[in-house]
């Protein structure tokens, strides 16, 4: 099958959708040809799978991600490929691109939802936004023949809101990578800030910005001297967290990807998420889970 992608965010970039998208391209490439259409600054080739990059710029309403412009040469590059399939990933302004061509083109439309951008108007101080966020990412999911969800509370959600054609896409963990057995006394020691192993770690891995809610966490370390907090990640919202969080048994580790994160992910004691923004919350996937999102939580950068 030739399988055509319109993603809004891809590497260089690091978060749960890029996450995911990278495990799906892998996947792929063993029995299906994949274009992917991706913002500029993206690698030319993954996997096998051809990454086209379109000229970008930053939204004011997020500024820390780069979103595609339109640009005539997707239809003509298209043509040439001649799909069975287009995919929108998490669509916005690259998933109208989507939609128009899938239409013009007249092959079906998948489109997944992965974040819930809507919400993250209360975040950025533009609460009008919200209402007007989710009529716009309605009107083009509504487009598709099928929208995948991360998990049934999201589909629930999803549905409420008056979302159609809707299907759970389950997610799953790298066992290879991610094993207990990866526990490593050197990492343990790097989250701890080389302070003495005495304390429980908490493990926190995502962004870090306002609308995860890590903040919630301080008043927990301030009754529980024995836990030492380790953010996993990086994002807009770092200073004001350090600030934050100064005086506390935290460390900050930045970015950490491939064995290394795995290695933290086994070395902690515990891991922890206070967003309830997330779309991954709810474990087993069970579709008669009926849970609001403030229910959820979840971890975007497994």
């Amino acid at each position: 099958m030739r399988i055509a992608i319109f993603s809004e965010t891809f590497l260089p970039g690091t978060d749960g959708v890029v996450t995911r998208l990278c495990g799906t391209l892998k996947h792929l490439a063993q029995e299906h040809e994949v274009l992917m259409f991706a913002p500029s600054g993206a690698p030319d080739e993954f996997f096998g799978t051809r990454i086209v990059g379109i000229p970008s710029f930053r939204f004011a309403f997020y500024p820390e991600k780069k979103f595609a412009k339109p640009w005539p040469k997707v239809g003509r590059l298209l043509r040439e490929f001649q799909p069975d399939l287009i995919h929108s990933v998490n669509p916005g302004f690259l998933g109208m691109a989507a939609i128009y061509y899938a239409k013009r083109l007249r092959v079906p439309l998948i489109a997944s939802y992965h974040t819930h951008i809507p919400t993250y108007a209360n975040y950025y101080k533009v609460p009008w936004l919200e209402p007007f966020l989710w009529w716009a990412f309605r009107t083009m999911h509504n487009q598709a023949d099928i929208n995948l969800c991360p998990s049934a509370s999201t589909l629930s959600e999803l549905r409420a809101r008056g979302f159609r054609n809707l299907e759970v896409w389950d997610r799953g963990i790298d066992l290879q990578l991610f094993s207990p057995n990866r526990r490593s006394a050197a990492m343990r020691a790097r989250l701890l800030s080389d302070t003495p192993d005495d304390k429980q770690i908490l493990l926190y891995v995502g962004r870090l910005a306002s609308e995860k809610g890590i903040e919630r966490l301080r008043p927990c370390l301030d009754l529980l001297p024995d836990v030492h907090l380790a953010l996993v990640g990086d994002g807009p919202y770092r200073q004001q967290l350090e600030r934050i969080f100064s005086g506390t048994n935290t460390t900050f580790t930045g970015y950490l990807f491939g064995e290394e994160l795995a290695e933290a992910y086994a070395s902690a004691d515990a891991f922890v998420f206070p967003s309830t923004t997330e779309t991954l919350g709810d474990g087993a996937g069970d579709s008669s889970y009926q849970g609001s999102s403030e229910e959820r939580t979840g971890r975007d950068s497994v």
